[in-house]
């Protein structure tokens, strides 16, 4: 990983980082609805799907299928559900197009007696993010030039009680421990390409 700061929208995410290429990264999540639950992200902040250009969109989509295939064997999950909340009236609440990445079991995961429960629940997680996330004028401007942002207040969840939200150690520990598994997939892909 580049000492370069990783934004989601205004908020630094550096740290929660556990994958990355030039045009996207892979974040833990501040408050997972499954366990391994995980957000893919372009590297430009844009709002929408229909903002990112051709390579960005690639670059996505691959982020997306290769941080899904490590999450689901890492998690021993049987299939993954990957959601996008394009625009606010589908409930994005932060700003910046991404990708959630659930790993499900077939039996096991809080879901699996009602897979469509899933939906409300991604839904409910993001809802209130906006409303509580301390972003000024200055903070808009300079998140325009992809600076750090000082000053922004800590981040406020909804009222899940279900789901605390985790410090940020729990979730730099979970990044660093995801980390490992690319640089094994990295090494294996090398191994598999020469053969």
């Amino acid at each position: 990983m580049t000492a370069n700061k990783l934004l989601f929208s205004t908020i630094e995410v550096t740290r929660q980082a556990f994958y990355k290429t030039s045009l996207a990264f892979a974040i833990v999540n501040l408050k997972p609805i499954v366990p391994g639950h995980v957000l893919v992200v372009p590297t430009r902040p844009v709002p929408r799907l229909a903002d990112l250009n051709g390579p960005e969109l690639s670059a996505l989509m691959s982020a997306v299928q290769r941080v899904g295939k490590v999450i689901e064997r890492v998690y021993g999950a049987d299939a993954l559900t990957i959601a996008c909340q394009d625009g606010k009236a589908a409930g994005q609440s932060v700003p910046h197009v991404h990708f959630h990445l659930l790993p499900r079991k077939l039996h096991g995961d809080r879901f699996s007696e009602n897979n469509d429960e899933i939906y409300p629940a991604l839904e409910h997680s993001e809802a209130n993010l906006s409303d509580v996330l301390a972003v000024s004028k200055s903070t808009k401007d300079l998140s325009k030039e992809g600076r750090f942002i000082e000053g922004v207040e800590p981040i406020k969840m909804d009222a899940d009680e279900e789901r605390k939200p985790r410090t940020m150690e729990e979730m730099v520990n979970e990044a660093e421990w995801l980390k490992g598994f690319f640089t094994e997939t990295s090494q294996q892909e090398n191994v598999d390409s020469t053969a």
